[in-house]
């Protein structure tokens, strides 16, 4: 199982050196970059190198993709990622309704083709707000991966359970399209307040163990990434998430 570590978890627990060295130690041979790490790709490659990870995802803007996508091609070459990942658009720029969701699946259309001529493979990353039905009636999220149909998903699973929508369901529509997957855990309610309501993987509310037979069975998903947004105590995660994760 190719468990993966989303190092924005980690980044309120500098040095990036010491964070790398503990995900290894963890038993993690994978993580998922951001766009807060790029600044030095080949410095980011050689701590990689030096802790035996690889990177075969990565999280990039929209902006970078649009506005100055051979950069971001030169990123993920320099640090061996194969999918560039899209893994959000601010409040202020979503839109509002079909439409609005319609145009930007053809934006995130145009990345993919860049992607697909540079060798790359795409994929759009959810929040929960793409689960909030448009003033018109369809589900942003829907939206998106209809109006594209070549583009991936990075399912994020915890955010899917947050906009109120069932992922059994959607991975049952939309298996084919599951590239990747977030695997997060939420708290029981009114637990883990100082962490945003987050859990460790395997100590929350979410059922792993059913959703990762589907996500295994059902997609050709093979990239799992642990992310907590907000943890307290980042080396406690990394732990106890993937020691729970043995066992789904």
């Amino acid at each position: 199982m190719n468990w993966s570590f989303q190092l924005y978890s980690a980044r309120k627990f500098q040095p990036w050196e010491d964070v790398f060295a503990m995900v290894a130690k963890a038993g993690y041979a994978q993580v998922e970059g951001f766009g807060g790490l790029y600044d030095d790709p080949a410095a980011l490659r050689a701590m990689l190198d030096r802790n035996g990870l690889t990177m075969p995802t990565g999280h990039f803007s929209l902006d970078m993709l649009e506005g100055d996508f051979a950069a971001a091609r030169r990123i993920a070459e320099t640090l061996g990622i194969g999918t560039l990942i899209c893994p959000h658009i601010a409040e202020e720029s979503r839109p509002s309704d079909e439409a609005g969701w319609r145009a930007f699946a053809a934006r995130l259309a145009a990345v993919h083709e860049n992607c697909r001529k540079a060798g790359l493979r795409f994929a759009w990353h959810n929040h929960d707000f793409e689960f909030v039905p448009c003033s018109d009636g369809p589900v942003p999220q829907r939206v998106i991966l209809d109006a594209a149909p070549e583009i991936g998903w990075e399912m994020d699973v915890a955010w899917v359970v947050r906009g109120g929508a069932d992922p059994m369901r959607w991975i049952d529509e939309y298996a084919s399209r599951i590239v990747a997957a977030h695997v997060k855990d939420i708290a029981p309610a009114d637990e883990a307040q100082d962490e945003d309501g987050w859990a460790d993987v395997g100590h929350g509310t979410m059922d792993w163990p059913a959703i990762m037979k589907a996500l295994r069975d059902k997609t050709p998903a093979r990239v799992f990434v642990m992310e907590h947004d907000n943890p307290s105590d980042v080396g406690r995660f990394a732990r106890r998430s993937i020691e729970a994760a043995k066992t789904f």
